[in-house]
């Protein structure tokens, strides 16, 4: 496992997005009493009735951090009230922001594994994703039918002591791109094609390669934890911050 790259600096305040930038904030799910508190402050109705549903309190309490972190940082960015946000969703889930109306341009997605969650802005459609590095029962499984051939074969012929975090570089740079045009591909994941490299072109198989382009970045934002950022652009700016609150 990395452990050079995971520590990311805290984000600065005042912080906006800009055109070209993506910011990315990686922020704990498991937090003390006030501070779970001033979060679940920002949470709308829909949200409560969301975080009801789930049977564990823990469970229940890291979806109440998580939104409230997302809304948190969003009304930080667009210099707004977090609790006056509003949110609507695609067809396969993918959140957008639906008001204020200054908030349009503004892109973001987020994934969270364990006691880790993960938020990504831009001025532009992006993905992530986020998984604990942890042994797997069923991975030949899921690699079996959710890898290309060739992702198989790379990932075969890596030292066995490097598999375990490839298998989760792959899967988590797949995810990141589905996430990142808002489609529910599980089913043909096998069909989307990534390197193992540190930075990546996906690929679409049986697409004309004249088709566009997206690109993936590695994450590191802990210990233990990989990530994968999809972007429609290679020369983005990709800034990464530790999240704690508002100022």
């Amino acid at each position: 496992m990395r452990t050079a790259e995971f520590l990311w600096n805290d984000a600065p305040a005042g912080l906006k997005q800009a055109t070209g930038e993506v910011n990315v904030f990686s922020a704990p799910l498991d937090v003390p009493t006030a501070r779970f508190h001033e979060l679940a402050q920002w949470l709308a109705e829909d949200e409560w009735q969301r975080a009801k549903r789930f049977h564990m309190k823990r469970d229940r309490s890291r979806f109440i951090v998580g939104r409230g972190q997302l809304r948190e940082i969003l009304g930080a960015l667009l210099d707004v009230d977090p609790s006056k946000l509003a949110f609507s969703y695609g067809d396969f889930g993918k959140p957008q922001i639906a008001t204020p109306v200054a908030a349009h341009s503004l892109h973001f997605n987020l994934a969270h594994s364990g006691s880790l969650a993960v938020y990504a802005v831009a001025m532009h459609e992006l993905g992530v994703d986020l998984e604990r590095v942890r042994a797997m029962d069923q991975k030949q499984q899921i690699v079996e039918r959710f890898f290309s051939s060739r992702e198989e074969s790379h990932l075969a012929a890596l030292p066995e002591a490097q598999r375990l975090e490839a298998f989760f570089n792959c899967w988590t740079r797949k995810e990141a791109y589905v996430k990142a045009i808002g489609l529910g591909l599980n089913n043909r994941l096998s069909q989307i094609e990534v390197s193992l490299a540190e930075f990546a072109v996906v690929e679409w198989l049986g697409v004309p390669r004249n088709s566009p382009r997206w690109f993936v970045h590695s994450l590191s934002p802990a210990l233990d934890f990989v990530g994968a950022l999809a972007l429609p652009q290679q020369d983005a700016r990709v800034n990464c911050w530790q999240w704690s609150g508002l100022p």
